[in-house]
């Protein structure tokens, strides 16, 4: 009787491992697909999650498996019609869990190779926590010393993202140097899109997308439905880095709602419970000033906590969205946990059904949004006539972006003086 452990990594496999395996075929790295081991020839590949023969039969249990050699196989990250082969199913599994996932050796990244398997985690870290930490440790073992990249969101605000991105990744390469050589700070990982779409550019085969546990079904859906479209992997694992207990004290319940709830009700012995010691104290004040001057933004005015930290007021923050005072049809948010930014065609009972400017559908909850700071260029956005310098539609449009709500008329004024 087969134990647990092989009952759950034999369900990991691919479709397509499975059936090359019951062929009697050969992973190589070297050559990209499926060899047979007698003739080290190439005899398939792995396409969107299936077994395709170079030759056009497929060979039978006994047969000799064909040598022809297939075009090489190139990632598609441009947006096209969607497939009628279904993708890759995502794996979601635990830290407990991934040992029993791996993939065979003759799968796994090999020295000195393009290909293999990158384990991300993409996240706001603002402000980094004690929180981050463990996911950030949970993401190491999870990678089994493969390829790791941490990429902290591009998005700043006065509400849920006070610092800047630069701020943020020298304090967290300060906060967790275990980890310096693995965050990447770069402006063009804005979306949980871009990094996959990267990570496929790149070669890598499989990805592992490490997140809290609250945050798992969400990735877990937004990855799969897009794989094969934007982005091309045998495999995408999304992995829980372990539940959070809202209500617990320490690393199990801190989380960057916390901090900033902290920086607001000027508390600095809670904020520092959710640094690391490595981050002495007058290096601590420094990220609470820091954060503190970020959530007053340039008004100096300081956001309620509901926008703040929407999680520890829910109540507000459902009675705004039923008067449709915020969130209204039309509007452009942004999902604080993937990025994307999109305006919002659906009104759920808590959540938002949003599309991008390029046409790609993401649901999230209303806890989970902001409004779009950023000037948007999709169906709610301002034409190019309202940009054109000089222009009443330029001043309109640059009032609305200030709050400036009346421009007094100094220019004759200054004409009679000089006459």
């Amino acid at each position: 009787m087969r134990s647990f452990s092989q009952f759950l990594s034999e369900a990991m496999k691919s479709a397509a491992a499975q059936e090359a395996q019951q062929k009697g075929l050969v992973y190589s790295k070297q050559k990209g697909g499926w060899i047979n081991p007698k003739t080290q020839e190439i005899v398939a590949r792995t396409e969107k999650g299936k077994l395709h023969f170079v030759s056009k039969r497929g060979p039978k249990q006994d047969d000799e498996p064909s040598g022809r050699k297939a075009k090489p196989e190139i990632a598609n990250t441009k947006r096209r019609k969607p497939q009628a082969t279904p993708a890759p199913q995502t794996k979601a599994v635990s830290p407990e869990q991934q040992k029993a996932t791996q993939a065979p050796p003759e799968e796994s990244k090999g020295e000195g190779d393009a290909t293999g398997t990158l384990t991300v985690v993409f996240g706001r870290f603002n402000p980094p926590t004690i929180g981050h930490e463990k996911l950030l440790k949970a993401a190491k073992t999870i990678s089994s010393g493969g390829d790791l990249k941490i990429y902290p969101s591009r998005s700043q605000d006065a509400k849920k993202n006070p610092l800047d991105p630069d701020m943020k990744v020298s304090y967290m390469k300060k906060m967790f140097s275990d980890f310096s050589d693995n965050i990447v700070n770069d402006d063009d990982m804005k979306t949980i899109f871009n990094v996959l779409t990267t990570a496929s550019e790149n070669g890598y085969s499989s990805v592992n997308i490490v997140v809290g546990a609250d945050r798992q079904s969400e990735f877990e859906g937004l990855a799969q439905k897009y794989n094969g479209e934007l982005y091309n992997f045998e495999e995408i694992r999304v992995v829980s880095a372990g539940a959070r207990d809202a209500d617990a004290e320490g690393v199990e319940g801190m989380s960057a709602s916390k901090m900033r709830k902290a920086v607001l009700d000027g508390d600095f012995e809670s904020f520092r419970k959710g640094t690391p010691k490595s981050l002495n104290d007058k290096k601590t004040q420094a990220l609470f000033d820091a954060v503190a001057s970020g959530l007053s933004g340039k008004k100096k005015k300081v956001a309620e906590m509901w926008e703040i930290a929407p999680k520890l007021d829910p109540q507000t923050l459902r009675e705004k969205y039923v008067k449709e005072e915020i969130f209204r049809l039309g509007d452009v948010v942004e999902n604080i946990n993937t990025g994307l930014v999109g305006e919002i065609i659906r009104r759920g009972t808590n959540h938002l059904i949003c599309v991008t400017k390029e046409n790609y559908m993401f649901k999230s909850w209303i806890r989970d949004v902001m409004e779009a700071i950023v000037n948007y260029p999709g169906p709610s956005g301002v034409d190019a006539d309202s940009r054109l310098i000089g222009t009443d539609k330029y001043r309109e449009y640059t009032m609305r972006l200030t709050g400036t709500l009346d421009i007094k008329n100094f220019i004759n004024k200054y004409k009679k003086k000089s006459k």
